[in-house]
C-alpha cells in the first residue's frame, strides 16, 4: 500500500462478526488496495475490528487478526458490519451500542451479507432502503416486517449502505471509488480483477427459488411469484391461476410440463423451503415458523419438512451450525415430490 497521506483519505472499519464470509471481506478490501496503488497515494485506509480485538474466525475457518472496537471506531468515516452465520452473536448488545454511537457521530454505516441484521436490530435501518443476501431475506423480514428490504445486489440510501455479499461487494466498492475518483478509475480497478461489468444498485440478486425459472412462460412465472408472495396465508390454487390470468386447468398443464409436478405440490415445496430458511437464519420457534409458512401446527410442518429434507426441523436446527451449503432449489427442486 502507498504510504503518502492525502487530506481526503477515507478511513473504513470492517466490523467482523464471528463466522463472517471471508469472500465478502476480501471483495471489499481488494478494490480499495488496488485504487491506492493505481492512484499512487493512500486515498483509502482500513482496519479490521471485532468485539475484543482478538482473532475472529471466518465461515471457512480462517481466522483474521483484529483490533478492538474502541480503537477502530475512534477515527473512522465509514463502518461496515460483516455478518455471517451467527443469528445472535455473543455480546450483541455491546455491538449494537457501539453502532448507535457511530450513528450519533454521523459516521456512514453499512453491512455486508447478513450484517444487515445487526443494523436492523440496532434500529439503524428504520426509514432506510436496504438489502441482504437472498438466503437471509425471508427470515429478516419475519423479524422486521417494516423494513424496506429489496432483492438488489446493494442499496445506498443516504448514509446507509447494505450489500447482499459475494461478488456484489466488489460492485459496491467500485461504485464508491467511482463516486470519489470518477468512472475511469473504477473501471481500471475492475480490470485488475477481471470484473467484466460493474453492476449498479438496479441489478437484482440471482439467487433464490426463482433463479432457474427465467426461461418459463411468463404466466407461469406470475403464478409462482404469486405463490411466493403468499407463503404465510396460502392462496387457493384457483385464485393463483386467476392472478396469472389463466384457468386452473391451464396452470396445472404448465406445472406438469415445465416443473413435472402439480401446482399444489409446487406451492407446498415453496412453503417448506421457506421454513428451511427460517430454521437456518432465525431463532424463531418451530411453531412460529410453522405459522409463518402457512401450516396449522408444528407437527404438520415437521411431517412435511421431514418428507422433503429427510430430517425433522428440530434435528435440522441442531445440526445447522455445521451446515455450510443450502440444498439446491429452482425448477428441479420445486418439482420434487
Amino acid at each position: 500500500m502507498a504510504t503518502s497521506l492525502n487530506p481526503s483519505m477515507e478511513r473504513f472499519a470492517f466490523f467482523l462478526i464471528e463466522d463472517f464470509p471471508l469472500s465478502s471481506l476480501a471483495a471489499a478490501i481488494e478494490p480499495l488496495r488496488a485504487a491506492n496503488r493505481l492512484l499512487g497515494y493512500e486515498s483509502y485506509r482500513w482496519s479490521l475490528t471485532s468485539d475484543r480485538g482478538q482473532s475472529c474466525p471466518s465461515s471457512c475457518g480462517i481466522e483474521v487478526t483484529t483490533v478492538p472496537l474502541d480503537a477502530a471506531f475512534q477515527n473512522v468515516d465509514m463502518a461496515l458490519v460483516c455478518g455471517g452465520l451467527k443469528v445472535r452473536p455473543a455480546n450483541e448488545q455491546r455491538h449494537i451500542a457501539e453502532l448507535q454511537k457511530l450513528s450519533r457521530r454521523g459516521v456512514r454505516l453499512g453491512a455486508l451479507s447478513a450484517g444487515t441484521w445487526m443494523l436492523a436490530r440496532a434500529g439503524l435501518l428504520t426509514g432506510y432502503r436496504c438489502t441482504v443476501h437472498w438466503e437471509n431475506r425471508a427470515a429478516l423480514l419475519e423479524d422486521f416486517p417494516e423494513l424496506d428490504c429489496s432483492g438488489k445486489i446493494y442499496e445506498i440510501d443516504r448514509d446507509r449502505l447494505t450489500c447482499s455479499g459475494g461478488s456484489g461487494v466488489t460492485d459496491l466498492m467500485l461504485h464508491l471509488i467511482g463516486d470519489k475518483h470518477g468512472p475511469e478509475l473504477a473501471q481500471r480497478v475492475a480490470n485488475q480483477f477481471h470484473h467484466e461489468r460493474i453492476r449498479d444498485s438496479r441489478d437484482e440478486q440471482k439467487g433464490g427459488d426463482m433463479r432457474q425459472l427465467s426461461a418459463l412462460p411468463s404466466v407461469l412465472k406470475i403464478a409462482l411469484r404469486e405463490m411466493q408472495a403468499h407463503i404465510e396465508n396460502p392462496l387457493p390454487i384457483p385464485e393463483v391461476a386467476r392472478a396469472a390470468g389463466i384457468t386452473e386447468r391451464h396452470l396445472e398443464r404448465l406445472c406438469l410440463r415445465y416443473l413435472r409436478s402439480t401446482p399444489g405440490k409446487v406451492y407446498l415445496a415453496m412453503r417448506i423451503d421457506r421454513g428451511w430458511e427460517l430454521l437456518l437464519h432465525s431463532d424463531q420457534s418451530i411453531l412460529d415458523i410453522a405459522v409463518a409458512t402457512g401450516f396449522g401446527s408444528s407437527s404438520h410442518f415437521s411431517d412435511w419438512f421431514k418428507r422433503r429434507h429427510g430430517a425433522r426441523p428440530s434435528d435440522f436446527r441442531g445440526q445447522a451450525l455445521g451446515l455450510k451449503q443450502r440444498p439446491q432449489l429452482g425448477a428441479a427442486r420445486l418439482a420434487k415430490r
